[in-house]
């Protein structure tokens, strides 16, 4: 089984300063002018940073010499005093919260965040497949914006992000009860047939999803909030 963990955090519980950013880090912070980019950037970092260090049982002191770096794909990468971590990350944030996954190297993780608010009904047409529409229909209000977070995740699994057609990839949800707060889903990437397994839970106002692309089976994820 693969470990897949999983940290959410509140803006307000990173420090004000950024002595626990890396060097490279301080300096890319430096370019972002605009006020709530900075903050999500920011939090986006220090989930990303707890949630390695904990995977990686770091003191707490231990997070500059942490630097996420982005590979030419965009995708995070992490690394340890300037040396790449066998772990994949992905982190995300919204209004306020950011979210990170961690996992062994080679499981092909994504996560996402979304808030649980209106979607129209040119959104569902445009990006989700006729099999996924039908679902959205019985709960607008919840599965638009759930099955919308499933698809950021699986593509940032994929390391393609928004740059692929998002009905290339078919979410479809389990009946199976929550375990440890979390449901599941699997999503198929319809060209090659690649399947992925996806967890979901509510988080207050939002929905969180987390994939793994990996064959081994792996657990939901665990919690390090």
């Amino acid at each position: 089984m693969i470990p897949v963990r999983w940290l959410l955090v509140k803006t307000g519980e990173e420090p004000a300063d950024d002595a626990w950013l890396a060097p490279a880090e301080r300096d890319h912070l430096e370019t972002l002018r605009i006020p709530h980019r900075r903050e999500d950037w920011r939090l986006g970092r220090w989930a990303a940073k707890k949630a390695l260090a904990a995977a990686l049982d770091l003191p707490a002191d231990s997070l500059a010499r942490l630097e996420i770096r982005p590979a030419e794909d965009g995708a995070p990468e992490p690394f340890l005093d300037g040396n790449p971590v066998p772990w994949d990350l992905s982190l995300t944030h919204r209004d306020g919260h950011a979210a990170a996954a961690v996992a062994p190297a080679g499981t092909a993780l994504g996560c996402d965040l979304e808030c649980v608010e209106p979607r129209s009904g040119l959104f569902v047409q445009d990006y989700f497949t006729e099999a996924e529409r039908a679902v959205i229909e019985t709960d607008r209000l919840l599965l638009a914006n759930l099955l919308w977070s499933a698809k950021e995740s699986v593509l940032k699994a994929l390391r393609v992000g928004l740059r692929m057609d998002t009905r290339d990839v078919e979410v479809t949800l389990s009946n199976d009860e929550a375990v440890g707060g979390w449901r599941t889903f699997a999503v198929r990437h319809r060209a090659s047939g690649r399947r992925f397994e996806g967890w979901w839970r509510r988080e207050g106002g939002m929905v969180a999803t987390v994939v793994a692309g990996a064959v081994e089976r792996t657990d939901q994820p665990i919690s390090l909030s």
